[in-house]
Formats: structure tokens, C-alpha cells, sequence
């Protein structure tokens, strides 16, 4: 059976380099299914979930702004936070977004409010990932 080799790369580190079966990801206009042999297609990723299948197990990943490159056997993620689900941190992720959340009352400029908006959206997207888990 066919694979796709997927790559998720922040500014610090990769965070995921795996073959796997198939891929959802969080695309600009929706939520995007890759499988093996897919179209090349380079397009921009929301906030949200990266999942990826291997052999009936399932990886999950959560997300910030980025782009995606994919090609009939590997799909390139270059986004500004990726978290592995198991390494997501609860408390860490509600403690970041209450104070986002603080600073966005204060009066900011723009470049600090896009700042502390994208930090409120990377806390948010863990705390969704994390939250859907447990239950």
C-alpha cells in the first residue's frame, strides 16, 4: 500500500517526519483529506487539528497559520506551532489563554494585538484538541 511521507516544521524544531496512510488537515476553505497519489496542491492551513493515519492508528497534531505543500507522496507543513496531542500541556495552554485574553482588553497597537490574537488562537486550538480527547 501506498504512503505519504508528512512533514510538520515550525521556526524551531520538526515536530512530526513519519510515513502514514493518510492525512486531514485544516485547510484555508475547510478541512482538507490527503490521501497517497493525491494532486499537487500548495495552500494555506487555519488553526486546528492535524490528523494523520498509520496502520489504523491514529496521530493527532494541533496547529497554528501555515502552509502546506503536497505532492502525490509527502505532504510539507510549515506552520508557526505544532503540538503533538501527548505533549500538550492543559493547564500551561488555559493559563496562556487568560492572559491573552487580559491583554486584548488593554488599548494595543496593531502588531502587539496580532501578537497576543495568534497567542489566544494557539492556546485555544490545544485547549480544543486536548478538551475533545478527554471526552
Amino acid at each position: 500500500m501506498a504512503t505519504l511521507k508528512l512533514e510538520i516544521v515550525t521556526p524551531e524544531a520538526r515536530i512530526f517526519s513519519e510515513d502514514v496512510d493518510m492525512v486531514t488537515l485544516p485547510g484555508s476553505e475547510g478541512e482538507m483529506g490527503i490521501f497517497p497519489m493525491h494532486i499537487p496542491l500548495m495552500t494555506q492551513i487555519v488553526h486546528g487539528e492535524v490528523l494523520a493515519r498509520r496502520g489504523g492508528q491514529d496521530f493527532l497534531v494541533a496547529v497554528g497559520e501555515g502552509f502546506v505543500e503536497i505532492t502525490a507522496d509527502r505532504v510539507a507543513i510549515l506552520t508557526d506551532m505544532a503540538i503533538k496531542a501527548d505533549d500538550i500541556d492543559e493547564i500551561r495552554a488555559e493559563e496562556a489563554r487568560k492572559r491573552a485574553e487580559a491583554r486584548l482588553a488593554e488599548k494595543l497597537g496593531d502588531e502587539e494585538q496580532a501578537a497576543v490574537q495568534s497567542a489566544l488562537m494557539h492556546s485555544l486550538t490545544q485547549l480544543n484538541l486536548k478538551r475533545r480527547l478527554r471526552h
